[in-house]
């Protein structure tokens, strides 16, 4: 029987020495340790739990899956993912913003196709950022066909995957993906996929920073995800009433740090 699977988000990792792409709370809070992740990965594999990527996920196996996603294009993707997930024999998609390649703490296009390379996923998280449900027409198509090419013309494969920058999207955005040739949306909304899900409304729950490891183990079990989806409504609404920048300012203020629109990605 096809089990249901849960899509974790990932965002940078942290590396005790190494300076992170942005340090306001908004950003860091989405930010995980290095010593955090690979336990989380190594307890993973105790536990009997494979850990690939989306294309792979979408397959539904019987064995308890969980899809591994990357936002931005962080260089942590290749320094520290990469090798634990190596090690392990896991696989990922890497959401790649292809406005941010070759900028400090981001990506080079070098160590994506070395990304890619290795056998990992490359996905496209948009040209530059934006909330894809706000911009023009014209934009739009910048944001998600032409940086798919350019993504594909640096790997030298197609890239079939997407997700959405702050995890804004609507029905114009899903209508473009699948327009543009992609084969999946996955936003922020935490809940596990089925053979039923949308696949271009796929959830993923994000891993947020000092996550308990109990926490990590109850969010790849499935389970008691209903809190957090309780608190996703409650955001919505606020989002759906303020609109994203009057929310993504507000936001900032009580986190003492950037609006999350200029950078991050949840």
């Amino acid at each position: 029987m096809a089990q249901k699977v849960v899509f974790l988000m990932y965002h940078e990792l942290e590396q005790s020495g190494t300076p992170l792409c942005r340090m306001e709370p908004g950003y860091r809070r989405y930010v995980v340790s290095a010593p955090e992740f690979e336990a989380q990965m190594r307890w993973l594999k105790t536990a009997g739990i494979r850990a690939t990527d989306v294309t792979k996920a979408l397959a539904f196996p019987e064995q308890p899956t969980v899809a591994l996603t990357f936002d931005d294009g962080c260089a942590s993707d290749l320094l520290i993912a990469a090798p634990v997930l190596h090690d392990l024999g896991f696989r990922a998609t890497f959401y790649i913003t292809v406005g941010w390649l070759d900028s400090v703490g981001f990506l080079s296009s070098s160590q994506v196709r070395e990304l890619s390379d290795f056998g990992f996923d490359i996905g496209c998280h948009s040209m530059t950022h934006p909330h894809l449900s706000e911009v023009a027409e014209d934009s739009l198509r910048h944001e998600m066909l032409d940086s798919k090419h350019k993504l594909e013309d640096l790997v030298g494969r197609p890239v079939m995957h997407f997700s959405c920058p702050g995890g804004r999207y609507n029905r114009r955005v899903q209508a473009a993906a699948r327009q543009f040739g992609y084969r999946t949306v996955s936003t922020s909304y935490p809940c596990s996929n089925s053979p039923c899900s949308d696949p271009y409304e796929l959830g993923r729950v994000v891993i947020m920073r000092n996550a308990t490891l109990h926490t990590f183990q109850t969010i790849c079990r499935n389970e008691r995800l209903w809190r957090l989806q309780a608190v996703e409504t409650v955001r919505g609404a606020a989002k759906r009433i303020l609109g994203n920048t009057s929310y993504d300012h507000l936001r900032a203020v009580l986190l003492g740090g950037q609006s999350d629109h200029e950078g991050t990605s949840h």
